[in-house]
């Protein structure tokens, strides 16, 4: 998946409000709704809210995604 269809996607799940799962590059799954995405060249992250918890954020370099799923 190219970047800039995982980044298109993402800012659709944050703009919807909707789950994704992101499987990186080590084969690791995370699941989350996307609360930030910086695509700033030096930052390129993403910041998932986890299923369930609103209250913690993480951070995944974009870069290190290599498939993006919107979740029902």
């Amino acid at each position: 998946m190219s970047t800039q269809a995982v980044i298109d996607l993402l800012t659709f799940a944050q703009a919807d409000l909707r789950a994704v799962r992101l499987t990186l590059r080590d084969g690791t799954e995370v699941t989350g709704t996307p609360s930030t995405i910086d695509t700033d060249p030096g930052a390129s992250e993403v910041f998932l809210h986890p299923a369930g918890d609103d209250v913690t954020e993480i951070a995944i370099s974009i870069t290190e995604i290599a498939k993006a799923e919107l979740l029902d």
